[in-house]
């Protein structure tokens, strides 16, 4: 396991969990439908590099209509995954800049979790689904991510991308296919975790705890 120069976390399921989980999964559904609904419609765009560097909005209408009709402040929908500000503290004591990256909106959701449970501050980057226009799996919010850093990337830079989907594994090789540092998938959930084994990655790659994991890596972010 080589020691990763920069580390970029997908947000629910990953640096949060939902109370209830069973919200989650809808939430994820609705994404996945919007994914595929997307694709449709941009199935013959010619150029992969546009929508990273578009200056327009996307609408967001149905992720914007659920967060309006949420009542609930944050503190009452997520709490932070258990042992998450042991692994944060690791890493920003070992000088590694961090960053969120989220299929969320960052307006009205996202930021509020992050000032809410005073995460914002250990994250340098913070892209959230109204800041691209394709979302994960494509590669495009961690390459967001990255530009937004201001960190000049060469091919001895290693990123970790720690995210709980199998979308988030898929988008983390697909970045990897296209920059010229490492981009590292690691799972922290069962969807993840199956990815990784199908693409034939390691089983060192897949966190069971954020407490262990920190354990595991400390010799390693320290060197």
């Amino acid at each position: 396991m080589k020691k990763p120069t920069i580390v970029l976390f997908d947000m629910d399921g990953t640096t949060v969990r939902h109370i209830n989980p069973h919200l989650l999964g809808i939430l994820e559904k609705i994404d996945d439908v919007m994914f595929k609904t997307i694709e449709w419609f941009h199935r013959k765009n010619p150029h992969p590099d546009f929508y990273l560097h578009s200056t327009k909005k996307p609408r967001l209408l149905v992720q914007r209509a659920l967060h309006s009709m949420r009542a609930k402040p944050v503190e009452q929908i997520v709490q932070p995954c258990p042992g998450i500000y042991t692994l944060l503290e690791l890493l920003k004591d070992s000088g590694i800049p961090m960053g969120i990256v989220s299929n969320s909106l960052g307006t009205g959701y996202g930021h509020d979790i992050l000032t809410k449970f005073d995460l914002s501050h250990y994250f340098t980057a913070q892209i959230f689904r109204e800041d691209i226009e394709r979302s994960k799996p494509h590669p495009d919010p961690i390459l967001k991510a990255l530009e937004s850093m201001n960190i000049l990337l060469t091919s001895q830079d290693v990123v970790w991308y720690i995210g709980d989907r199998y979308k988030d594994v898929i988008a983390a090789l697909a970045a990897n296919d296209i920059i010229s540092a490492s981009v590292v998938p690691f799972a922290y959930g069962v969807k993840s975790a199956v990815a990784i084994l199908e693409k034939g990655l390691s089983p060192e790659h897949i966190i069971t705890s954020y407490t262990d994991f920190s354990a595991r890596i400390y010799s390693v972010v320290k060197s």
